[in-house]
């Protein structure tokens, strides 16, 4: 079976500042997942990989579950016209609230 053509992954800036808000030691396993996970198919749902309901303020339209226990949340989008996908925002879900940044978001 071919492999499915690969898609670049570009960060806004706003999500290096969303990665300083989270302890280091989980810098790698966010950024491994991010590339194992979104590489390719992108928006192919799984389990830990879905379309938001409605777009995000921020304008994700897909989030991606990674780490223990899925704490961290990647949000994203994707141009296929472009072959790109955007990572707009990094956080952390606590109970039913999203920290992104110093922002508390409620799901």
């Amino acid at each position: 079976m071919p492999k499915s053509p690969s898609f670049e992954i570009v960060f806004d800036e706003r999500t290096f500042e969303h990665l300083d808000a989270i302890e280091s030691k989980y810098d790698s396993l966010i950024r491994d997942a991010i590339e194992t996970q979104l590489a390719h198919e992108p928006n192919r749902q799984t389990r830990n990989r879905k379309p938001m309901t409605e777009p995000t303020e921020f304008g994700a339209t897909w989030k991606l579950r990674c780490g223990p226990s899925n704490r961290f949340r990647i949000y994203y989008d994707v141009n296929l016209d472009e072959h790109t996908v955007v990572i707009l925002a990094i956080g952390v879900k606590i109970r039913n609230e999203v920290w992104i940044g110093k922002e508390r978001f409620e799901l």
